[in-house]
């Protein structure tokens, strides 16, 4: 067999245990949509084939990557105006430079997603994406819409595109709504980890942008699946596919206050999450490092066996122990399945903005050369799969839907384990294509 036939085995194993962990953790069997599911794993290889393999298709992908840049390069001109050399050294983007570069440019995705909503292109793109999702998957009109507008807005504003629909939503579409949001990536955030990934270099910037944004609209249909098959469907739904009218702003200035507003709070969101999280990282590895490792003499047993790149018994190596086979399952070759399942374990522990800052690193510093695990590690991240996103959306929903706060806290471990799992097959399905 060749190495073509080997990878697409590979990932057609990968891929089947990932279900088959799905329909373990099934809460009802016997009412899986087995349509549902055929139809949303056809749409999603469609997808892969199209964006991945289809040079037109990939060029037009490449072409949103480079509008997507070039809006970071118009984000830059504003940071650089007040903080000069501090937003423009990209050879230091991973250190000092991220809080004057890549927090001003969220602010400023903010501000241009605000002002396409406010014009209303954001809703026609988001209806037309969820009319095909509707047509093709027959699911509720507000779980399309949702996932529709998770891809392009993000899971704490996908929401009020169906708010007249949350509160009689069923417990079903609730788990699909939560599954979604936590396994696509908001425009707005999307950019951002081209910046981290690209290291300063143009090309590879885009190439990260280009394969971002594929994750992203690949994931919305298999993240439907999954829901779909730890969930199923057993209530009546409602089929109506209409988009809220809701503004969010009386003027196109108003809106574009909101989106400068609502960026900020994002920035700082982040922000603070970095250091809270990164700090608590290095306390736990001070503990591990010092006191276990140190003691038992296993921190030079983990040096010695991973040629430097683990210090010794970190949170990290724990982080690679515990999901290496997870990352090998999704066809990252053996030799870099620490290094990957050391993201993996971060993007769910801490967040993704953290997985991401390390795969910058570990790709800048040549530790990860493997184009294959570069490809699987990017498309594995793309998502907001991870503990922090459980309490914000619990609580974005409930704002808009208290009759909704209950079933949100019950099931959303259950949306958290989907959308970790959506993202880890559309990562093996990309990293089957492409490998």
């Amino acid at each position: 067999m060749n190495d073509t036939t080997i990878n697409l085995l590979r990932g057609l194993f990968g891929v089947s245990v990932f279900f088959l962990i799905c329909y373990g953790l099934s809460k009802d069997r016997r009412n899986i949509n087995w349509r549902l599911v055929g139809s949303g794993i056809l749409m999603q290889m469609l997808l892969a084939f199209l964006m991945l393999k289809v040079p037109l298709v990939g060029t037009g992908v490449e072409a949103v990557a480079t509008l997507f840049k070039l809006v970071l390069d118009f984000s830059l001109a504003g940071s650089s105006f007040l903080f000069g050399d501090l937003a423009t050294d990209v050879e230091n983007v991973h250190n000092a430079t991220l809080g004057f570069r890549v927090m001003p440019a969220i602010i400023f995705f903010a501000t241009i997603s605000s002002l396409l909503y406010y014009l209303g292109i954001l809703q026609k793109i988001v209806y037309v994406f969820a009319w095909i999702m509707h047509r093709t998957m027959h699911l509720s009109g507000a779980e399309t819409l949702s996932a529709a507008a998770n891809v392009f807005i993000g899971y704490t504003e996908a929401p009020l595109v169906v708010r007249p629909y949350l509160e009689r939503m069923t417990r079903s579409e609730i788990v699909c709504l939560m599954t979604v949001g936590m396994a696509t990536m908001s425009g707005t955030i999307l950019g951002i980890y081209m910046v981290i990934i690209g290291g300063g270099d143009g090309e590879r910037t885009v190439q990260a942008g280009k394969f971002l944004i594929t994750a992203s609209i690949m994931v919305a249909p298999i993240a439907i699946v999954v829901s779909k098959l730890l969930y199923p469907e057993s209530e009546e739904i409602n089929r109506d596919l209409k988009v809220s009218r809701e503004s969010i702003g009386v003027n196109l200035f108003d809106a574009l206050t909101n989106g400068v507003t609502q960026g900020l709070k994002l920035a700082v969101n982040v922000t603070a999450l970095l250091i809270v999280f990164i700090s608590l990282v290095h306390m736990a590895n001070f503990l591990t490092l010092n006191l276990l490792g140190g003691w038992t003499g296993l921190n030079e047993i983990i040096v010695a066996k991973t040629d430097g790149n683990f210090e010794g018994l970190t949170l990290q190596f724990i982080f690679a122990l515990f999901f290496s086979p997870v990352a090998w399952l999704a066809g990252v070759d053996w030799d870099y399945a620490l290094l990957v399942g050391r993201l993996l374990g971060e993007r769910l522990a801490i967040t993704e903005f953290v997985a991401y800052l390390a795969l910058g690193e570990m790709i800048e510093s040549g530790v990860l050369t493997d184009p294959k695990a570069i490809v699987i590690s990017t498309f594995a991240l793309c998502g907001f799969a991870h503990f922090t996103s459980c309490g914000i959306i619990i609580g974005g929903i409930s704002t808009l839907a208290p009759g909704q706060r209950e079933n949100c806290a019950r099931y959303v471990l259950y949306a958290l384990a989907g959308a970790t799992i959506a993202t880890l097959i559309n990562a093996t399905v990309a990293g089957a294509i492409l490998g």
